[in-house]
């Protein structure tokens, strides 16, 4: 089988899980959607997944508010597709985000963005332009 992107699913986890699906579709310009739990996910986990195409590769995750996990603290940084990543970074403090590092140009690799969600959640933006 020939080597394919590793990552398969992410999770951000949120205090507030309405302010983050509001700031995620504004600055991302998509719709999240309720993902129902099933009963041995235990009471009050909540999840709002990102568009996803289970046929496809690459990854596709979810908003998580669950009791016991607080937002804000994680070392994993998702960085989201863009066609350039200058046009989200203009949504981010326009949705209550703030811009950590601006339009960054990582040579061959393309541009990036860092930014800050409502609750402290570091996440990049990239681009091949």
């Amino acid at each position: 089988m020939a080597p394919k992107n590793p990552v398969v699913w992410f999770e951000i986890y949120v205090n507030d899980l309405k302010k983050a699906q509001k700031f995620y579709e504004q600055v991302l310009n998509l719709k999240l959607m309720d993902l129902p739990m099933p009963d041995s996910a235990g009471d009050g986990m909540q999840m709002m997944a990102f568009p996803m195409e289970m046929e496809q590769d690459g990854a596709s995750g979810a908003l998580v508010k669950m009791p016991g996990f607080e937002s804000g603290k994680n070392s994993t940084i998702i960085y989201f597709r863009s066609e350039d990543c200058s046009i989200e970074e203009a949504r981010v403090a326009e949705a209550g985000g703030t811009v950590f590092q601006s339009k960054q140009s990582i040579g061959d690799y393309g541009f990036m963005v860092m930014a800050q969600d409502l609750e402290g959640n570091m996440f990049g933006i990239h681009s091949q332009k």
